[in-house]
């Protein structure tokens, strides 16, 4: 148990709240978190413009509204389509509110992270608190070695967590996606974002992007959903305005209540505001069959299912087919 004061008001932290409470309310518990990492869990009883009131099954708790980063229900972490639930990884809230853009990068912009291989340089953004996190493919293509910076924001100053030995979990070239795993770090609680719980997203609405673009790290650009299915070699990708560079590739696509509706991958060379992600339905496809797309060290290639077709030995059309009934 740990203990942090806010304005002169103590405010027990990690409090587990009794089994029988969690039995007969667990429909109504919600967790807040802090800023630091610092969570609480409990029953809102009272919300007003300043503050929370908390039974956290103990005693009341009064939470200053200005010390929250954001807030779920319990029963909604982690939350996936019913069929998928035992197998998510992910989190989905149904209790996110529109924002500003720049509300959302300082409470998300955490969870967004640039991923570093000896050939380049991408981004990514971490999906749970055990450090499991989604990029492009071809930001890891055909390496082993990955390096991931975590910037960490404190009252005073940023500070970039530089974390090594990170894990390739699983790899699908076909959808252009990778998911990583960061090793825990003592005395840092990963930050995570939401996922979308469909593609709702229409032309016309407004997005943004968090990445690290030709290495300019935490850039943040916004736009609007051109077209939400725009097709490309048998896939659908949702088609925005956001700026989208190199070095963007594997970051995070918002839409305006913070929850991520696409991973940005592509951008048209000779064109301007033409930038392109991978639709949430695919990446959900992709993390709750993770098991399907396993890497396996020894096997670098693991993702590849399919072999070419052989090449023709002569170039022109080919004989007619003689019929037998001649």
């Amino acid at each position: 148990m740990r203990a942090h004061i806010f304005s002169g008001l103590l405010i027990v932290l990690l409090v587990t709240v009794p089994l029988a409470t969690c039995a007969q309310e667990r429909i109504s518990l919600e967790v807040i978190e802090l800023r630091k990492g610092y969570r609480v869990e409990g029953e809102i009883l009272k919300e007003t413009d300043s503050e929370l009131v908390v039974d956290i099954g103990i005693e009341l708790l009064r939470i200053p509204k200005e010390h929250v980063v954001r807030r779920f229900r319990r029963d909604r972490e982690p939350v996936t389509d019913s069929k998928q639930s035992k197998n998510a990884i992910y989190n989905m809230s149904e209790l996110l509110a529109e924002k500003s853009v720049s509300i959302l990068a300082e409470q998300f912009g955490e969870a967004v992270v640039l991923v570093q291989t000896p050939s380049g340089l991408g981004s990514g953004f971490i999906i749970n608190q055990e450090g499991y996190c989604v990029t492009n493919y071809h930001v890891i293509e055909k390496e082993t070695r990955i390096v991931v910076v975590i910037f960490q924001k404190t009252e005073r100053e940023l500070i970039r967590l530089r974390i090594d030995n990170v894990r390739i979990v699983a790899m699908n070239p076909f959808l252009d996606l990778a998911m990583l795993q960061i090793p825990k770090q003592e005395n840092y609680v990963f930050r995570y974002v939401f996922v979308a719980g469909e593609d709702s997203m229409q032309a016309g609405d407004a997005v943004f992007a968090i990445g690290n673009p030709l290495g300019l790290e935490r850039s943040v650009s916004q736009g609007i959903v051109s077209m939400r299915n725009r097709n490309f070699s048998g896939l659908t990708f949702l088609q925005t305005t956001t700026e989208i560079n190199p070095g963007n590739s594997g970051g995070p696509l918002f839409n305006l209540k913070g929850e991520v509706v696409g991973v940005t991958n592509m951008k048209m060379v000779y064109g301007e505001g033409l930038g392109f992600a991978i639709p949430v339905s695919y990446m959900k496809h992709f993390l709750n069959n993770r098991d399907a797309f396993a890497f396996d060290r020894d096997n670098p290639n693991a993702g590849y299912r399919y072999l070419e077709a052989p090449k023709r030995r002569k170039v022109g059309r080919p004989p007619p087919v003689k019929d037998e009934t001649e």
